[in-house]
């Protein structure tokens, strides 16, 4: 663990919080200190909840570490049992408690609750969130699945969405429609939605779908190997991924169902006229293992784009990422650094951004448009509106989604542009407004922007250079040639005009120096 500004991946006990949260009738129950109980936020802030999670804290304070801080917990379980009626409780520790090491699990078990106790041990100095979310469903099916008759119709379960998930709400709407089409009813989905007493009920299904390898996979191995459940492995997120998760249904059930393809427009999106200038944009991969090997497939085969970079911050799925690396040719970046993230963004200089709401902010700082792709996310990524990321109509958000950051992007530049033109320049107003006639620019305020219309503006001496430095200055006629680059290029000119002018000697970028060094670059 270390102290930074912004983590990827809480500790594992958030991880177990994302579980209990999505689930009904569970309770958990939390060793921790006064001031670890700041994870409800991330589910009634970001995520827009109703209420509250699931969790009863003991939250000690210091003077209690010279007592029984057991006691404590014990305490806080018979209250969590008296209060809320669960059909089950998970307990454990949070990273600051684990070091009193009070076996909270133990402890539990021996207070003969009439319900069952499932312990929870998440090494939180070795392991992060994904890992809690992984370990916790693991334990609860196991503790819970038993052998049952199957149902009469095939049926599915959906593993996988829990709590503070990138979307998971809307992808199990869509991925129901999408197996009902097919044939097959869905028996029980959880963690999201499911109570204990649902995950006895598992072993009914005929197969499971992993839809988030993240959250489930422990729990799709153990239920593959003790009640002889196969589980899908192909993720629908993308039109090609898509299809090949139907094929595997198809395959496992023997059913013939074809969803109907009608509403995706995906495809022809990308290949019509008005996409042609997206092809072969640059963009840079990064999130979770998940997201981030459909987003490589959908950005590379089904958008025309050239992915020049990817990484993964979940440590768990490095092999398959850097597979995954070794096959588009690029280095993949394992890290859950967000600084080394953003140096290896800025020497791909890629056109686009597909990551978290860290990379997005990465991205502002760097002047590259990003579209999110994967958790950790902010409260403007849980929409209230309908809006997978699986199936044909994920396809279709996905779509809309990464192009509207470039179509905005190349909007903005255009502006940008003819900002001296006598429509668009900054004294004219919005030209959107109804009734909006535009000023001459000879009545318009004497701004800066007018006066470099007019050509009156005096070039502004360039600042003398500090002795000790390597960084070239700008002139201020080379920095308004820069800014007519487009901005999905123009930190890459930008660095390559000052690595020339440091070469070559220069201490002054001049428009002459800007092309000189284009031309060196272009050879």
């Amino acid at each position: 663990m270390k102290l930074t500004v912004w983590t990827y991946e809480g500790p594992p006990h958030v991880g177990a919080m994302r579980v209990a949260t999505g689930m009904k009738g569970l309770h958990y129950v939390l060793h921790a200190p006064q001031g670890d109980t700041y994870a409800d936020l991330l589910f009634t802030m970001i995520e827009r909840r109703n209420h509250r999670p699931p969790v009863t804290y003991t939250t000690f304070q210091a003077r209690d570490l010279g007592s029984d801080t057991a006691h404590l917990f014990k305490e806080a379980c018979q209250d969590a049992y008296d209060r809320f009626q669960p059909e089950a409780l998970i307990v454990g520790a949070s990273c600051t408690a684990e070091l009193i090491q009070d076996d909270p699990g133990g402890l539990a078990e021996t207070m003969g609750l009439p319900v069952p106790v499932i312990p929870l041990e998440l090494p939180s100095y070795q392991r992060k969130e994904y890992f809690g979310c992984d370990e916790t469903f693991f334990q609860i099916v196991r503790a819970l699945a038993r052998p049952v008759e199957k149902t009469a119709r095939i049926t599915a379960n959906i593993l996988g969405p829990t709590g503070l998930g990138f979307r998971h709400r809307d992808d199990v709407e869509e991925l129901t429609g999408l197996l009902s089409e097919i044939g097959v009813d869905v028996n029980v989905v959880a963690p999201m939605g499911a109570t204990p007493t649902d995950i006895t009920k598992l072993g009914a299904a005929h197969f499971n779908v992993m839809l988030y390898p993240e959250t489930c996979e422990a729990a799709c191995r153990y239920l593959e190997r003790e009640l002889d459940m196969p589980y899908t492995k192909v993720v629908p997120i993308g039109v090609g991924a898509t299809r090949d998760f139907i094929a595997e249904v198809q395959a496992l059930t023997g059913l013939t169902g074809q969803p109907d393809e009608s509403r995706l427009r995906l495809p022809w999106w990308s290949a019509s006229v008005d996409s042609t200038y997206l092809t072969g944009k640059r963009v840079f991969l990064f999130g979770d293992a998940t997201h981030v090997k459909t987003s490589a497939r959908i950005a590379r085969d089904e958008m025309g784009f050239e992915v020049v970079g990817l990484g993964c911050y979940n440590r768990e799925f490095a092999r398959d990422i850097r597979a995954l690396g070794k096959e588009y040719g690029v280095p993949a970046l394992i890290t859950d650094d967000y600084l080394e993230v953003e140096k290896a963004i800025e020497e791909a200089a890629p056109e686009m951004i597909l990551g978290t709401q860290m990379e997005r902010h990465i991205g502002k700082r760097l002047g590259i448009p990003c579209a999110v792709i994967s958790a950790p996310v902010h409260v403007q990524d849980f929409p209230a509106r309908y809006s997978p990321q699986v199936g044909f109509e994920g396809a279709n958000v996905i779509f809309d989604t990464w192009i509207h950051p470039l179509v905005m992007g190349l909007e903005e530049h255009l502006l940008a542009m003819f900002r001296e033109d006598f429509e668009f320049h900054d004294a004219a107003g919005p030209s959107h407004h109804g009734g909006h006639a535009p000023k001459p620019l000879e009545d318009a305020p004497a701004t800066p922007v007018a006066a470099v219309a007019e050509g009156s503006m005096p070039e502004e001496p360039a600042a003398p250079l500090p002795a000790d430095s390597d960084v070239a200055v700008w002139l201020a006629d080379a920095e308004k040639e820069l800014k007519k680059i487009p901005f999905f290029v123009r930190g890459k000119a930008k660095r390559n005009t000052e690595k020339y002018a440091l070469e070559q000697g220069v201490t002054e970028i001049s428009v002459d120096t800007l092309y000189e060094a284009k031309a060196h670059y272009a050879r």
